[in-house]
């Protein structure tokens, strides 16, 4: 399953382009997630007060086995850091939920690798529109994401597992 709505998308490179205020782009470089919202549109952004260089974390809900807590993840795309509440081996997959009203992020699809992980989408309008989001992986050390909006995909990350 292709995750992404192909016939719409378009790359352009043109990051300037984007003019909401869910996404920055600082410095041609930084690409931040200035807003997010779970799969019934509650905030995901600043509410746990950690912080990343000064930008707002963005906080999932994670269960990982028997384990569960919140994850404060940076904002700025490609940033590897986070704060965690208890140790997760990489390769572990993990269930994404929204902190504020416990469901389950929205499924989005498979990501292309042999990982096995799946994209799950955090919005970035309240619309709750796949055609503006973050697609993020399921499996803990994996770091594949895309940030998709009006329908282009304005960032890319994919990192080696255990780096």
């Amino acid at each position: 399953m292709d995750p992404v709505d192909r016939h719409n998308l378009r790359i352009t490179g043109r990051h300037r382009a984007v003019t909401g205020s869910h996404v920055t782009v600082e410095n041609d470089v930084l690409v931040i997630v200035t807003q997010a919202y779970g799969p019934r549109g509650d905030n995901l952004v600043g509410i746990s007060g950690v912080e990343f260089d000064g930008h707002a974390a963005v906080t999932l809900g994670v269960r990982a086995g028997d384990r569960q807590g919140l994850v404060h993840l940076s904002p700025v795309h490609g940033d590897g850091r986070k704060s965690k509440p208890f140790d997760i081996p990489n390769g572990t997959r993990c269930e994404l939920f929204c902190p504020v009203s416990n469901q389950p992020l929205d499924l989005v699809g498979e990501v292309e690798d042999e990982s096995g992980a799946r994209y799950y989408a955090i919005y970035l309008t309240p619309q709750l529109s796949r055609g503006s989001m973050v697609m993020i992986s399921d499996v803990w050390g994996h770091y594949h994401s895309r940030i998709i909006d009006d329908f282009e995909l304005i960032s890319a990350w994919a990192a080696r597992q255990g780096e």
